[in-house]
């Protein structure tokens, strides 16, 4: 039996073949970047080809976004123009959903990203990849929060709104229609 994590053979050249044409398409995310080596990580990493995987099949639309010449790992965000549809009507995390009495959300956004292989932007993430686009003009996503505010019982989230990136801040708890998480995928 396979491992679950591991695409078909089959899933991973339309996976494949989807993401090149996403990088062809958006070279204003990665000018200096030739989709050659991207493939070539990707192959040499059958897991991180799953967690993309689950990027796109949640609505993430993942492309690469640079390059950490320190780790020598291409970098991944979702970029979809607004939050990925199969990741909202989430709370921020375990804690967070285990708090909530009533009207729990079906997941948390740290959970779902953890199950994914992936992490929640940081806010200087978020900012990074709204200087690559226009992203969440209707919709909101949560972001990785600092210890202390998460500790008293809040949570970020950010939003483009008026040609401007917003950090906001909850209840952890809470969850809206209009609010996901976009994730971060290092290969």
């Amino acid at each position: 039996m396979a491992n679950q994590k591991e695409l078909l053979p089959e899933e991973r050249e339309e996976l494949l073949s989807l993401l090149k044409a996403r990088f062809e398409k958006n070279m204003n995310r990665h000018k200096t970047i030739e989709w050659a080596n991207v493939e070539a990580k990707l192959e040499a990493n059958p897991e991180k080809l799953w967690s993309l995987q689950e990027m796109e099949r949640t609505g993430g639309e993942p492309d690469v976004v640079g390059y950490d010449a320190e780790t020598g790992e291409f970098i991944f965000y979702d970029c979809a123009a607004e939050s990925p549809k199969g990741r909202r009507s989430v709370c921020y995390d375990h804690q967070a959903l285990e708090e909530r009495k009533e009207h729990k959300p079906q997941n948390s956004a740290v959970e779902m990203a953890n199950d994914m292989g992936i992490e929640l932007l940081t806010e200087q993430q978020y900012r990074e990849l709204q200087q690559l686009g226009k992203f969440d003009l209707k919709t909101s996503s949560w972001v990785q929060t600092p210890a202390g505010i998460r500790k008293l019982g809040g949570a970020l989230f950010c939003d483009r709104r008026y040609d401007t990136v917003f950090l906001y801040h909850n209840g952890a708890q809470s969850y809206y229609a209009a609010r996901g998480f976009r994730g971060c995928l290092k290969v």
